[in-house]
């Protein structure tokens, strides 16, 4: 499929029973957050909504049992998804960075069994860790080993937002500078992919692509007509080829980022770069 593909959603969540369940108590905030209630959809359902448009997805999983006790929802359902839907899916594995050595171990073992290409979607803020923390830094140096790519969270969070005290969860473990940066210095044969514009720290977010190669950003979670204009002359020129595609699944539906980007009048060659052919080098489908 790949030959046909007009475009690469690199952050999509998966929304099954096993998923919304894993949410906890996070699942009717963030739908009130939102404006949209979290329902079930099946795997075979959203590939079709890809497939119809000619589209891969890059499905992400989280896991943050050690500060929510919410045990989360297994790898293996997105090994098996991707299995199922090769033509559509792209499987990251969900890990909980504080179990450690675990954590490394279930990486190692959604490689082996599944062939997952990355880790992800970490988030720090609702995960409560600070990526360049050296504690961690054994999770990155095997996802490096593995060539496998790992996906943080970046910016605000939806999680807690418009709840009192933010449902205890902290913005500033969401700073891009220095977590994220120090992580793509340290490791500069590692790709993270930075999720989201960034906002409040969009700026940080642009100098860390842009002073690293090793550091994208993809543009999910937020519609493209709110984004900063800064956002968008720099995917637009100096870091286009480090900018990807992908809306938050069901945060945004595809149809509604697509024609908003478009919207924005992107060059052509920027506009196939950010769709498309960032993400097919980043995943080696080239």
């Amino acid at each position: 499929m790949t030959d046909d593909l007009v475009a690469i959603d690199v952050h999509t969540h998966p929304q099954t029973e096993e998923f919304l369940a894993a949410m906890g108590r996070r699942r009717g905030q963030m739908g009130s957050h939102f404006g949209k209630e979290r329902t079930p959809v099946s795997f075979a359902a959203q590939a079709d909504v890809y497939r119809e448009r000619r589209m891969m997805a890059v499905i992400v999983n989280s896991d943050d049992e050690t500060q929510s006790g919410v045990i989360g929802a297994p790898n293996d359902l997105l090994g098996r998804a991707q299995a199922e839907h090769p033509d559509v899916f792209l499987a990251f594995a969900g890990i909980d960075p504080w179990k450690g050595k675990a954590a490394i171990e279930e990486i190692r073992r959604c490689h082996a069994e599944y062939g997952i290409k990355g880790v992800g979607e970490l988030n720090p803020g609702r995960q409560r860790f600070f990526p360049n923390d050296r504690h961690f830094y054994p999770i990155w140096e095997a996802c490096a080993e593995l060539g496998l790519v790992v996906m943080f969270h970046g910016g605000f969070l939806g999680a807690g937002a418009g709840t009192p005290g933010g449902m205890g969860y902290k913005l500033e473990y969401t700073r891009p500078i220095p977590y994220l940066d120090d992580v793509a210095a340290d490791f500069p044969e590692l790709k993270i992919i930075s999720a989201h514009p960034g906002w409040p720290f969009h700026l940080d977010n642009l100098a860390a692509c842009w002073h690293k190669s090793n550091f994208y950003i993809d543009l999910s979670g937020w519609a493209p007509k709110y984004w900063p204009p800064d956002v968008v002359h720099y995917a637009n020129s100096i870091i286009t080829k480090r900018v990807l595609f992908g809306t938050d699944w069901p945060v945004l539906e595809v149809d509604r980022w697509v024609k908003e980007f478009d919207d924005l009048g992107f060059k052509e060659t920027s506009r196939r770069r950010i769709m498309l052919d960032n993400a097919k080098e980043l995943f080696g489908l080239v």
